[in-house]
C-alpha cells in the first residue's frame, strides 16, 4: 500500500501559481509525475526538472490513484506523466476521474503515459481513456522533455513501435475509395503525414526522408492547412481513419 505522505504538491491553494521561468526559447511546462516507485519519480525529476535548463517545472508527485487525482486537481498542470499500473485502479482510473480537467477548453490538463509496459492492451486502454500519447521508460531524458512540450501543444506522441497498436485500434472500416482531401496533398506531404501518424518526431522524419527539420515543419503546416486540422493529434486520427499508416 502506498504511503499517503508520498503525495507532493508545490502550490498550497487550489489555483496554482504560474511560473514565469523557462528553458531554452522561453518554453515552460508545469508537470505532475504519477508513478508508484519513488526512486523512478526521483530520477525523472532529476532528469527533466531542472527548470532553468529544460523549461519543465515539476509541480507535484503522486504514488497512487487517489493521490494523483488530489495533486492534479490542486496544481492544474499542463502535462501529467502517468504510469499505467498504479495502486487504486491504474492510470485509466486517473484519466476517468480527471476527465473534466482534460475537457477544460481554456486550461486543459493533458496526459502522457510513461510506463515500462509495451503491451497493446495497456497502450490502447489509456489512449481510449484520453491520454495524448504513450512512451516507454526506455525513452531518453531529452526525448521525454520534447514529448512533454509536444503534448502540451496538443500533439499525439508515441514511441514509434507502439503507434501501430493505436492505429489498428482506431482504424475505421468505412474509409471512402476516393478521398478528395487526400488528393490535395503532394506525395511528399503524404509521406510526412504517414510518419507523423506513426509517432515519429520531426528530427526522425527529417533523417528518414533526407530533408531538414525546417522542411518537415513546413510540410506539416501545409498538411494541417489543407486538411483544416489543428494539431498532430487530429492529424493522426484523420490518417488512422483512412488507413494511411
Amino acid at each position: 500500500m502506498s504511503d499517503p505522505t508520498e503525495a507532493n504538491t508545490t502550490p498550497s491553494a487550489a489555483e496554482p501559481a504560474r511560473s514565469t521561468g523557462g528553458g531554452p526559447g522561453g518554453r515552460h511546462a508545469r508537470v505532475v509525475l504519477v508513478d508508484d516507485h519513488r526512486m523512478f519519480r526521483t530520477g525523472v525529476q532529476a532528469e527533466i526538472g531542472r527548470t532553468d535548463e529544460t523549461g519543465v517545472e515539476v509541480v507535484g508527485e503522486a504514488a497512487d490513484v487517489d493521490q494523483a487525482v488530489t495533486v492534479i486537481t490542486a496544481t492544474r498542470p499542463e502535462v501529467v506523466l502517468l504510469d499505467v499500473h498504479l495502486p487504486g485502479g491504474g492510470g485509466v482510473e486517473v484519466l476517468r476521474r480527471c476527465a473534466p480537467l482534460m475537457a477544460d477548453a481554456e486550461r486543459p490538463v493533458r496526459f502522457l503515459a510513461l510506463s515500462v509496459s509495451d503491451a497493446a492492451e495497456d497502450v490502447i486502454g489509456v489512449i481510449r481513456g484520453g491520454a495524448r500519447g504513450y512512451v516507454t521508460k526506455t525513452i531518453t531524458g531529452a526525448d521525454l522533455i520534447d514529448s512533454v512540450f509536444r503534448v502540451q501543444e496538443g500533439d499525439a506522441v508515441f514511441s514509434p513501435r507502439l503507434a501501430g497498436f493505436v492505429l489498428d485500434a482506431f482504424a475505421s472500416t468505412d474509409a471512402p475509395p476516393v478521398d478528395e482531401d487526400l488528393d490535395r496533398l503532394t506525395q511528399r506531404e503524404r509521406e510526412v503525414l504517414r510518419l507523423i501518424a506513426r509517432g515519429y518526431a520531426y528530427k526522425e522524419i527529417a533523417k528518414q526522408l533526407f530533408i531538414s527539420v525546417k522542411t518537415v515543419e513546413s510540410h506539416v503546416s501545409a498538411v494541417l492547412r489543407k486538411l483544416q486540422l489543428s494539431n498532430r493529434h487530429e492529424l493522426t486520427r484523420w490518417a488512422t481513419a483512412r488507413r494511411l499508416v
